[in-house]
């Protein structure tokens, strides 16, 4: 035993030899009954206390295990603020816009209220309204991340996520604007629209009635994109995500939007 463990015991031991002096001096004192009543009234104060710091220590705990969550619920937050300004300073460029669609849809509102107004008046004026018949261009569906992902890495090289989607967007913009000349009516064209809607005409088969398809050489009119060995690239993990099939005939490679 070393010498501070010594001092220790031998203040315990002073202690506890207090402690029994002072209890046969109240022991002394409760014969007397008058100081026996105010033993008894100071008992019930020490309980009362004693009963008090227990409720302050059920309360310290709970503050504390409150303290506890509030920290974890910090560390969430922080979490989810880091990804939401990761997904603001990432967002694709194909992705719309907030407030892009807010007034095309503010017209069509105002125009349909427009409609339902004024449609006795212009039935009277105009007669029975004439059918319009408007037909839907289809367009190619953006890869979504997992879908890149299970590109095998051999056929993505490269190629980001970004430029993928972005050769989506601009086959979407060529299958547009070819669509758009075809389906316009022969005499509302000119010269050269024409010569353009004979030309899709001719490059239709059996295998590409009633489908949407474009060729090499409506990317290089319509659109900005090199026809290179990475755009070929690209068609390939189009084909990968089942975006686009091939259709080959009378030399002229067809790629069909699924």
């Amino acid at each position: 035993m070393n010498h501070c463990e010594f001092e220790e015991v031998t203040q315990h031991i002073n202690d506890k030899i207090s402690m029994i002096k002072r209890l046969l001096e109240l022991r002394a004192v409760a014969k007397d009954p008058d100081k026996r009543g105010t033993l008894l009234k100071i008992e019930q104060e020490v309980n009362a206390i004693n009963e008090l710091l227990d409720r302050f220590e059920r309360y310290v705990g709970q503050q504390r295990d409150m303290l506890k969550h509030l920290k974890d619920l910090e560390e969430f937050f922080q979490e989810d603020e880091q990804d939401a300004n990761h997904l603001k300073n990432n967002m694709p460029p194909h992705m719309p816009r907030k407030g892009q669609q807010a007034a095309p849809q503010e017209e069509g509102q105002v125009a349909v209220q427009n409609r339902q107004t004024d449609a006795p008046q212009a039935l009277k004026e105009q007669g029975p309204p004439k059918k319009t018949h408007r037909k839907q261009i289809k367009e190619l569906e953006f890869i979504t991340v997992p879908e890149f992902d299970s590109i095998p890495p051999y056929m993505k090289g490269r190629v980001t996520y970004d430029q993928l989607n972005a050769t989506v967007q601009s086959i979407n913009t060529a299958v547009t604007a070819k669509y758009k000349i075809l389906h316009q009516p022969v005499k509302t064209l000119n010269n050269v629209s024409r010569m353009l809607q004979q030309r899709f005409k001719d490059q239709e088969t059996k295998d590409t009635k009633g489908q949407f398809f474009v060729v090499e050489q409506d990317i290089k009119e319509f659109t900005q994109l090199k026809v290179d060995k990475k755009f070929v690239g690209m068609l390939n993990m189009l084909r990968h995500c089942q975006r686009l099939k091939e259709v080959r005939g009378g030399g002229v490679t067809r790629f069909i939007l699924l």
